[in-house]
């Protein structure tokens, strides 16, 4: 969300003017405020007290499983609405007051996996590497740890410790989780960790990462290669392949990783030479951003299903296969109309809404909505862009 210049303002004064737990509270309370307007009920001291408890902050939780799209599944962990809104308060708030590494794509104002992938444009080797169990492999211990140094300094010497504290509590949950030993066996134990579902996990796990992201951007300029990291995300790009097992550029990545408590995952690191397809963060990289070809493709059924069987028919197909790629557990599947807008708008994301491809698809997509809703589109239209722009979609729409 977009925020004014005097609101940023407020949020990072009062910030690292911060001194105590009500201190926090009463920035946290703004911040609600502009997350959901005026009418927004205050956060006790006692709702805050409440998830600070181990006990308590283990029934605040609920989990559920997705599948991945390279197999196996994905736990996630949501909190409930109350430790929620903390939550989103205190991501828009660390959002504001840490500036992330330039390396950084995922989960950063401003930047998307479209950026990510211009990045590794038109080079003849494109390198990608994925860290195991991202989020849960950032341990409480480590937020507490980066909340005491520069630019939080929230420690004993500040005499604020008690925010470091607080502040880690709020974003971890236990979990059990792998971890090595003295001996460098993998086990498996129980720590705080950062869940996968929390709205705070994605902008502390770059917090955590501006080292690891520095590190490795150093690396890469030394050997001539580019490099940029969309959450666990890892890609590496340039002219000349530094990515044999065992090169110097590879010991020295591998070395840097580990160092920052990291985990490569073996099962998904792969090189692409330019006589292939060049893939980054699920993007076609060889010689401009695009989507894949089975992408579209996939849109098109779609909209062929919607427009020959009609909205019910093609609604029950659409909700059987949602659960078969997502999970068979699945309940709460989402409306099919808002999915496919959703596809078109990254679809727009990438190619540009001048796009032939997107643009006919777009009005295929228009036509079979409800008339209300187009009708709608149409007044959004002439509000934003003139009456020119929107007769030129009425006359589309109807033709």
């Amino acid at each position: 969300m977009n925020i004014l210049p005097a609101q940023r303002e407020y949020i990072h004064q009062h910030f690292f003017q911060m001194k105590d737990k009500q201190d926090l509270l009463s920035l946290l309370n703004v911040v609600k405020g502009i997350l959901l307007g005026e009418k927004a009920e205050e956060i006790q001291l006692r709702q805050l007290n409440f998830y600070l408890l181990g006990d308590s902050k283990a029934k605040s939780y609920r989990h559920f499983e997705i599948k991945k799209k390279t197999g196996g599944m994905r736990v996630i962990y949501a909190p409930n609405q109350g430790l929620k809104v903390i939550q989103r308060c205190l991501a828009l708030i660390f959002a504001e007051v840490f500036p992330v590494s330039d390396s950084a794509t995922g989960f950063v104002k401003g930047k998307s996996v479209v950026d990510n992938a211009g990045y590794h444009l038109q080079q003849h080797y494109v390198f990608n590497l994925d860290l195991k169990d991202f989020f849960p492999g950032i341990d409480q211990a480590r937020i507490w740890g980066r909340l005491q140094q520069a630019p939080f300094c929230f420690d004993r010497a500040t005499d604020r410790l008690i925010l470091a504290n607080v502040l880690a509590k709020l974003c971890c949950f236990e979990l059990e989780v792998e971890r090595r030993d003295e001996s460098e066996k993998i086990v498996r134990v129980m720590r705080n960790v950062l869940p996968q579902g929390a709205p705070t996990s994605p902008i502390l796990s770059n917090l955590i990462c501006e080292r690891l992201d520095r590190r490795l951007g150093g690396v890469a300029k030394r050997f001539g290669a580019r490099y940029s990291r969309y959450a666990d995300d890892l890609t590496f790009s340039s002219l000349h392949n530094l990515y044999q097992s065992g090169s110097k550029f590879m010991l020295e990545v591998e070395r840097v990783i580990a160092d920052q408590n990291f985990v490569i995952n073996s099962k998904k690191t792969r090189v692409q030479g330019k006589g292939y397809r060049q893939e980054v963060t699920g993007l076609v990289v060889n010689e401009k951003v695009n989507v894949l070809k089975s992408y579209v493709k996939s849109l098109r059924q779609s909209l062929y299903l919607w427009e020959q069987y009609g909205a019910e028919k093609a609604g029950g197909l659409f909700r059987s296969q949602y659960r078969k790629e997502k999970g068979a557990a699945l309940t709460a599947v989402p409306e099919m109309a808002r999915v496919l807008k959703g596809k078109l708008d990254y679809l727009a994301m990438v190619k540009g809404k001048g796009n032939g491809t997107y643009q006919k698809l777009m009005l295929r997509f228009e036509r079979l909505l409800p008339r209300q809703n187009a009708v709608t589109a149409i007044l959004d239209i002439w509000e934003k862009e003139g009456i020119e722009q929107a007769m030129k979609k009425y006359y589309e729409q109807s033709a």
